[in-house]
């Protein structure tokens, strides 16, 4: 960490007269560590002005919602008995052509991380339909607790092994007969790499056709290092929002998401409106579907051996990540011998899949035409 405020820009004085109302909050958020590189623990975390009652302004219309509509194809509930889940599923299928059978076709699977929802995906999917001309589906889940997952039963374990399994009950559901599925890719980010990395074996143990493993922007030792500085980040992260726009609003100048039109799509599905007692108080309207703090009896076994199952994983591996210098040591050593892709997408934050969509889709595009080829006994599609 004190690497990391050395080499924080120097940030110019601004006299007293010239402060506004929000200088405040403006010259915190500037001056704010943010998230550890590679931590794996979401967005970051800035200095909070919400302790106080804040004067209510007008939603600010250029930070207002937009409808994940023109993003996926189809969004719906899944009725899961088995795990007492009824999730919440984005899905653009893949093309089929005539003549074929659903087997030929490949989908990515997206998981997201902790505290955020499957609509961080939504730009990134549709860069994917566009890129493979509906050649490769995009499917992706909001996850127990999140977004509009909601469960029969209680859903407050988020362990690794409740997670993963979770995810698997919910392709078994969608994809019932692992013969027939399609070949599937399954990216994960933050929280979402670790289950994505530990529910591979178990798909493939039960048949299914796995093309790869993506993970994003989160690296064992790096995010294990963090933890011990996570609670007095989360400390200084706002207790909610006046409004959705306000809440889409503090995420882009806070550079937690860089795309604003991915803010407008994802962030309204991280917050809920807030009990009234806490708004007559507070003036806060919403607060976070999620708050991280509450899995934080999670986030050692989220990434505790991460790395040793993500090069074990026998599928092909793809890491991809924001910066170069978050690499761990079994990764350093893995990527030497060339046991995994590694790629870099400069100028993104943790959300790289929000911040730079089109880049990643390309990489994840690339990746799933290069190894879908070998997957023995699947023909590609238009191959006879």
């Amino acid at each position: 960490m004190s690497a990391r405020i050395a080499k924080l820009p120097h940030l110019p004085h601004v006299p007293a007269d010239q402060e506004d109302e929000d200088g405040d909050e403006d010259s915190e958020a500037a001056d704010s560590l943010g998230s550890l590189p590679g931590s794996g623990m979401g967005p970051p975390a800035m200095p909070a002005v919400t302790q106080r009652v804040r004067e209510q302004k007008p939603p600010n219309p250029a930070f207002a919602p937009i409808s994940a509509s023109g993003f996926f194809a189809d969004a719906f509930q899944v009725s899961v008995p088995s795990i007492e889940l009824d999730a919440r599923v984005y899905y653009t299928p893949p093309v089929v052509p005539p003549g074929r059978s659903p087997s030929s076709t490949s989908v990515m699977v997206c998981h997201h991380g902790a505290g955020s929802s499957a609509l961080s995906f939504a730009c990134f999917a549709r860069e994917v339909t566009d890129l493979t001309k509906g050649e490769c589906g995009v499917l992706a889940i909001d996850a127990r607790r999140h977004g509009k997952t909601t469960s029969s039963g209680s859903d407050e374990n988020l362990s690794i092994d409740i997670l993963s399994s979770d995810l698997c009950a919910l392709l078994g559901k969608l994809f019932p007969d692992p013969k027939a599925s399609p070949t599937i890719v399954l990216v994960g980010h933050s929280m979402g790499g670790a289950v994505v990395v530990r529910a591979c074996p178990l798909l493939l143990a039960s048949g299914y056709k796995i093309v790869g493993v993506a993970v994003l922007d989160v690296v064992e030792g790096t995010a294990i290092e963090a933890l011990p500085h996570m609670n007095s980040l989360l400390n200084a992260r706002p207790d909610g929002f006046a409004s959705v726009e306000d809440a889409v609003e503090w995420h882009l100048k806070t550079k937690a998401i860089h795309n604003p039109t991915s803010a407008r799509i994802s962030v309204p599905s991280i917050i809920v409106p807030s009990p009234s007692s806490h708004t007559r108080s507070t003036g806060i309207n919403y607060i976070w579907r999620t708050p991280l703090r509450s899995t934080a009896p999670y986030w050692s076994e989220w990434f505790t051996n991460l790395s040793s199952l993500f090069l074990a994983t026998r599928t092909a591996r793809l890491l991809v990540l924001a910066g170069t210098d978050r690499l761990d040591k079994p990764l350093t050593i893995g990527q030497m011998q060339g046991k995994f892709q590694m790629e870099v997408i400069p100028a993104t934050g943790h959300h790289l899949h929000e911040d730079d969509p089109t880049r990643l889709a390309e990489i994840l595009v690339e990746f799933w035409r290069r190894n879908d080829r070998v997957v023995t006994g699947v023909k590609k599609v238009g191959e006879l």
